[in-house]
């Protein structure tokens, strides 16, 4: 299967690309007629002497569109008289630069560690450097209302295979360190556009968070000759008691020491660098998959349910490819119908989490969970 792309440029110079369903017409490609606005000169990162992290400082974020109505909504198609971030009468999946990037848009590399630099001169320009990377936008569908889950296995696809293609145009490029795919959901997740979308993120270094956990994977994989994540999903099958559902080609499982409410990994059987690397049966078989997993997970009550779908890809210059192994991950605070949980004094000050249910009763509220949805729920 090959999903068609279109290729073009907004008004101010960001780019779009339109991805059509396999039995989508193609239609023309409108053009931008806004006037050219300036875009952000870019961010600044801050590293942390402390803990060795990269901080993005985006001031020129604070103006960003925030929960517009359908009326004003960027993301919708474009019509006479009103037009979007998207110059097009209707579309499939679409991705574009975001207007109001956290990094980039230009592209550069970044020290890892410049505490050398700070030794030696002792001032804030020592740990400082350019936002460099790239931000976008992935759009699922033209419908402003609905989510992920409410997709149907071809348009799925078709979203899976622009997460693909940017990951690999995105690792490409100069100084691209980690490519992150992912989809905020919920108001109370911060979502600022309700119009189904996630984005990408491609970082100049390798997030804090890959960066344990990467390690964590070398040091097994030399000690026992396994990938770590080949022995955490073998660990899930051969339990059985906080799996989801399995396919073909894919483990959906509520991990043994989850830290959230609701906590839900998504493992391909064999072992992929990232989701480029899924083939077309893969491919099929999660667009099938994840939507399921996503209504599962709405199914556990009356209105839909925030949260956090996370792509976690091996970095572009991992020092062990062997050991690494793509997953998604899929997390919410909502512990009750009502009621969420806080990143309090443990959680956000140590990072030690407590968890407020087991691994084993989410698990088996979600194999149970309802499929069928509600249409007056959204």
């Amino acid at each position: 299967m090959s999903t068609r792309i279109r290729r073009n440029t907004l008004a101010d110079g960001r780019e779009i690309l339109l991805f059509q369903d396999a039995d989508s017409p193609t239609a023309p490609l409108a053009e931008d007629d806004r006037p050219a606005e300036p875009r952000p000169t870019g961010g600044q990162l801050r590293f942390d002497l402390l803990t060795g992290e990269w901080v993005a400082v985006a001031t020129h974020r604070q103006s960003r569109t925030h929960l517009p109505v359908a009326a004003e909504c960027p993301l919708c198609p474009s019509a006479p008289g009103r037009p979007t971030e998207i110059p097009v009468a209707d579309y499939d999946v679409v991705v574009f630069e975001n207007r109001f990037p956290s990094l980039g848009p230009a592209l550069g590399e970044v020290t890892a560690d410049p505490r050398q630099h700070f030794a030696e001169a002792a001032s804030e320009s020592a740990l400082t450097a350019p936002a460099h990377g790239r931000c976008e936008v992935v759009v699922f569908s033209s419908a402003h209302n609905g989510s992920f889950a409410d997709l149907d296995p071809g348009r799925a696809r078709t979203v899976i295979d622009a997460w693909a293609n940017r990951t690999s145009e995105l690792a490409a490029r100069e100084g691209i360190e980690q490519v992150f795919v992912f989809e905020n959901r919920g108001e109370e997740i911060g979502v600022t556009m309700n119009h189904p979308h996630g984005q990408i993120y491609a970082y100049p270094f390798v997030a804090p968070h890959t960066v344990i956990t990467s390690a964590r994977a070398v040091q097994h994989r030399r000690e026992t000759g396994r990938p770590l994540m080949g022995d955490v999903l073998a660990f899930e099958r051969s339990s059985g008691e906080r799996m989801v559902l399995e396919s073909a080609h894919f483990s959906a499982f509520v991990p043994f020491a989850a830290r959230w409410p609701i906590e839900v990994h998504i493992v391909p059987h064999r072992q992929v660098l990232g989701i480029n690397d899924l083939d077309d049966a893969e491919r099929d078989d999660l667009a099938r998959i994840y939507p399921e997993v996503l209504r599962r997970i709405d199914g556990l009550y009356s209105t839909p349910t925030p949260y956090i779908a996370a792509w976690h890809q091996a970095p572009v210059n991992c020092e062990d490819r062997s050991a690494e192994w793509m997953h998604l991950e899929i997390t919410s605070p909502r512990r009750a119908e009502n009621k969420l949980k806080f990143l309090a004094g443990s959680e956000a000050a140590m990072g030690a989490f407590v968890g407020d249910v087991s691994a084993e009763e989410t698990a088996a509220r979600l194999r149970v969970a309802t499929l069928a949805h509600v249409d007056g729920r959204r």
